[in-house]
């Protein structure tokens, strides 16, 4: 099972350190972003991996490589213009298959062992999304999930019920059979008609997750991070 890491988007709400290096590459704990990803990945099992870019790409390939000091084999699909969500994955669908791929937004941080995940999809299902607790700066969440199921009438549904979607996700090729390639898309129309068909099942992860969307954030990853890594030497 091949995955495929989202690194494409311009990361305005991180600027000024965006505005020279893209916002996969930028450092916490002492590695980019990215790595944390790729080094996860590789122990889940997950060598074969797919990056797309856009925004400073080049920096993306000149610091990783093809990925073989990590163990794993990385593709690049680029991006001239960044295609959002539905469109990135799209376009790079010749290079993840028909199987069903895991994807895994490039700017959070997360300690999930993907490892199960190459066994959640199945037929006739499109999509297996890692729902998490909604963070401060997104309260109101995304979608309702029951029993690993997501209810059709989430608009109706109390902000309180709502989980936030991780940006972690196992997907089937057939939920972007519609998608033009090289054409901006965005996920969310895909998945909300999806689970109005009963095609999308989902987990609640509680572990260690956090969306680094802004400077702020992540100095208090890189904190912590930092802070852990000491009290482990001593």
């Amino acid at each position: 099972m091949k995955a495929m890491i989202l690194a494409a988007g311009r990361g305005e709400r991180m600027r000024p350190l965006t505005d020279s290096m893209p916002k996969p590459l930028l450092k916490v704990g002492g590695k980019p972003l990215i790595v944390w990803h790729i080094e996860r990945l590789v122990a889940a099992g997950f060598k074969e991996l797919v990056i797309n870019h856009a925004y400073l790409g080049q920096q993306i390939e000149e610091e990783l490589g093809h990925g073989h000091q990590w163990g794993a084999s990385i593709i690049y699909s680029a991006e001239g213009t960044a295609l959002e969500t539905a469109g990135g994955i799209a376009n790079a669908l010749p290079l993840l298959g028909d199987a069903p791929f895991l994807v895994v937004n490039g700017d959070v941080f997360c300690e999930m062992d993907f490892s199960h995940l190459k066994h959640v999809l199945s037929k006739p299902n499109l999509a297996h999304l890692v729902m998490v607790d909604n963070p401060p700066q997104h309260p109101k969440g995304d979608f309702v999930l029951q029993d690993g199921k997501f209810k059709s009438d989430d608009l109706k549904a109390n902000d309180e019920e709502k989980l936030t979607f991780s940006g972690i996700g196992v997907y089937s090729s057939m939920l972007f059979e519609q998608i033009v390639r090289g054409e901006p898309a965005k996920l969310a129309p895909l998945l909300k008609q999806a689970m109005l068909n009963g095609l999308v099942t989902g987990e609640y992860f509680q572990g260690v997750w956090h969306d680094i969307g802004t400077p702020e954030r992540l100095q208090t990853i890189d904190d912590a991070l930092t802070l852990s890594a000491q009290l482990g030497r001593s």
